[in-house]
């Protein structure tokens, strides 16, 4: 697998808290998948009762798919009006929040290599009975071995 670009918003912070290090790792860190805008809020909610509760941060993890024809390099949509984007979906978090973009070409093996080992992952997705494209990447991050939480809304 092949990143042409991580690129980090850090930190996104609601309310004044210490500084978003690598080295702080007694905290909690709890990923969020964008999926779509309004699953995603749902999902930031969630995991933002979470990581108030259990004294954690957030990482919202942003595969963005760059189709085949075009290099790695040069995504369809351009990185910096999803970083805004982004930035105001975070925004609404009140606690640490993180905002790591990546361009590939295949989301769930850019899932399984940037997701630690044994992560803690919050999956917005629609109700339906139906398996949704947000539930069948749920039970495939469970096979790899993480936790999942699947927040749905209406």
């Amino acid at each position: 697998m092949e990143l042409a670009l991580e690129r980090m918003i850090a930190p996104v912070i609601g309310a004044p808290v210490r500084p978003f290090t690598e080295e702080t790792g007694s905290k909690l860190d709890i990923s969020v998948i964008f999926t779509s805008v309004d699953a995603t809020l749902t999902a930031l909610k969630e995991a933002g009762s979470l990581a108030a509760s259990l004294g954690g941060r957030i990482t919202l993890v942003v595969p963005q798919i760059v189709p085949y024809p075009l290099p790695l390099a040069s995504p369809p949509v351009l990185v910096d009006f999803n970083e805004r984007r982004l930035r105001v979906i975070a925004s609404q978090c009140r606690v640490e929040t993180r905002v790591s973009i990546y361009l590939c070409r295949d989301p769930l093996e850019t899932l399984q290599s940037v997701l630690k080992p044994h992560s803690l992952v919050v999956v917005g997705s629609r109700r339906r009975w139906w398996p949704t494209r947000e539930k069948r990447l749920a039970a495939k991050l469970r096979r790899f071995g993480h936790q999942v939480v699947v927040t749905e809304r209406e």
